[in-house]
């Protein structure tokens, strides 16, 4: 099979080992963590290269995404020639711990905790992530508003927003992408400078590599076929849901 992927550069290790793995042909394309700074626009971008690819020569099976729902970033992407699949993740930080269970484990009660992992720290502005979900989704209020309604929209908001406990970092350590550790140190003094706890979680490459290998389970991953598009759910079960494209059979 070949793919496109679409994925955010704070997983460039994780995704470059994977795609040196992978039994099929993979063609990469990275956007810059500061992109998630402004959730609409990484939408157009990525929406983009889906279009781009549905317009061009090749002819692939599906175009994969390395996000999560990404602060509304991939809500409404739509699928044009080739079906979109991404994983059932809330944010990068699901890819990064490998399942579902994981994040829920240890990042349920606290979805806006600061962590941080060799990939996030190393490209582009803070090294540790410590944006509060109900910012990340007040960027598309409007959008949610306009999709699920504003009394469901306020609930949402209001689920979602949980105080995040700033009294640790914890850093999501994948071992085959940890390099020298020397992130991890660094990590460790900044915990040690705001006089916080330095917390380790072991990471896994299960989710990207299953993204990469066509093994799309339905509880892990979303299979969205052309003429739908990502809706989401903002449970810790489901996520996002694929929907007909606004139009849709109409035309």
């Amino acid at each position: 099979m070949r793919f496109k992927l679409l994925a955010c550069d704070v997983i460039t290790r994780e995704t470059c080992l994977c795609v040196a793995r992978c039994a099929h042909t993979v063609d990469p394309v990275f956007t810059r963590k500061g992109e998630h700074n402004v959730p609409g626009r990484l939408r157009e971008l990525l929406q983009g290269h889906i279009d781009a690819a549905a317009a061009g020569e090749t002819e692939y099976d599906a175009v994969l995404l390395g996000y999560g729902l990404c602060g509304n970033a991939t809500l409404g992407l739509a699928a044009r020639r080739f079906p979109l699949v991404i994983p059932r993740a809330h944010d990068c930080t699901t890819l990064f711990l490998g399942s579902k269970a994981a994040f829920r484990e240890h990042f349920a009660d606290n979805p806006s905790q600061p962590w941080a992992s060799t990939g996030y720290a190393e490209h582009g502005g803070a090294p540790v992530s410590e944006g509060s979900t109900r910012d990340w989704l007040g960027h598309d209020y409007a959008t949610l508003i306009a999709t699920y309604g504003e009394e469901n929209a306020r609930y949402i908001l209001e689920t979602m927003h949980v105080a995040h406990d700033d009294s640790a970092i914890w850093f999501i350590d994948v071992p085959e992408t940890r390099g020298s550790g020397g992130t991890e140190a660094m990590i460790r003094r900044e915990a040690d400078a705001s006089g916080r706890t330095f917390r380790l979680l072991p990471g896994s490459l299960r989710l990207i590599e299953g993204l990469l290998a066509g093994d799309w389970s339905a509880d892990e991953y979303l299979v969205v076929p052309p003429g739908h598009c990502v809706r989401g759910i903002y449970d810790m079960d489901e996520v996002m849901r694929a929907a007909p494209e606004a139009g849709e059979g109409n035309q």
